[in-house]
């Protein structure tokens, strides 16, 4: 058992929540009961996972993606009013990481995605301050597109979609999950052969076939699975905790 008070100053440190300018508050977004026991965590916190912590009786709950995004509507009604009455009858806390978890060199989604793969982390996609978000590297057996994309069905258990950008088979790849197919310029200007992300927007078909890079949307959902679970299994071992990972199925 951990205070919540405890566990909050221990994962900000862990993942520098500081360093980032980011679209919700990371950390604590709703309070619940002071000790901790049982930990749920989950991509999303949707209904449904409110309800499986319930029925799990989780002292707290945490995930990637949280409430109270940049633009989000104050007032608390529907959804958002259902959501935060459940944590708050049952007293639960849900801690949020988001950007702090994509970027972390240990359990952040972009190098769990990369470990997953068998993927060797080389450099990264963006810029040269930190942190980093996006990656890039090589796959340890260079192999065709389609035979990669079944590669990746296989160890996602999702079916990706793929932009076919030229004829030769990937080596060098860059990704980053969630909805950051923006960085398919950057990965075609480090002339990789391959950029993963977990979304696609109408244009990045005409940009992957233009630039000449393939691309690989493998589920914005799919791809963040790991982190959270990482991290969550991380404090369970750390602090004694008992820790619950539910996958609650989003084909996005």
């Amino acid at each position: 058992m951990i205070t919540r008070t405890e566990l909050l100053a221990y994962v900000d440190a862990l993942l520098a929540t500081s360093r980032f300018q980011d679209y919700c508050p990371n950390g604590l977004q709703v309070e619940g009961k002071q000790q901790i026991n049982t930990i749920v965590t989950g991509v999303t916190a949707s209904q449904a996972l409110l309800d499986a912590a319930v029925a799990n009786e989780a002292d707290a709950i945490l995930v990637h993606h949280g409430y109270f995004w940049r633009g989000e509507a104050a007032p608390v009604i529907g959804v958002k009013y259902q959501r935060l009455k459940t944590l708050l009858e049952h007293d639960i806390n849900l801690l949020a990481y988001h950007l702090p978890l994509d970027a972390h060199t240990e359990f952040g989604n972009n190098v769990q995605l990369a470990k997953l793969l068998d993927i060797e982390i080389d450099g990264r996609i963006s810029g040269t301050g930190d942190p980093a978000i996006g990656l890039c590297g090589c796959l340890k057996s260079p192999m065709p597109l389609d035979e990669f994309a079944d590669y990746i069905d296989s160890k996602l258990d999702r079916k990706p979609m793929v932009v076919a950008g030229h004829d030769r088979v990937i080596n060098t790849i860059g990704w980053c999950t969630g909805a950051a197919q923006g960085y398919i310029q950057q990965a075609a200007e480090l002339g990789l052969d391959a950029f993963i992300s977990g979304e696609a927007s109408e244009q990045t078909t005409h940009l992957a076939r233009e630039l000449g890079i393939h691309y690989i949307s493998a589920g914005h959902h799919a791809t963040e699975r790991y982190g959270v679970k990482a991290l969550g299994e991380h404090l369970a071992a750390q602090f004694g905790l008992q820790h619950i990972f539910i996958d609650i199925d989003n084909p996005v």
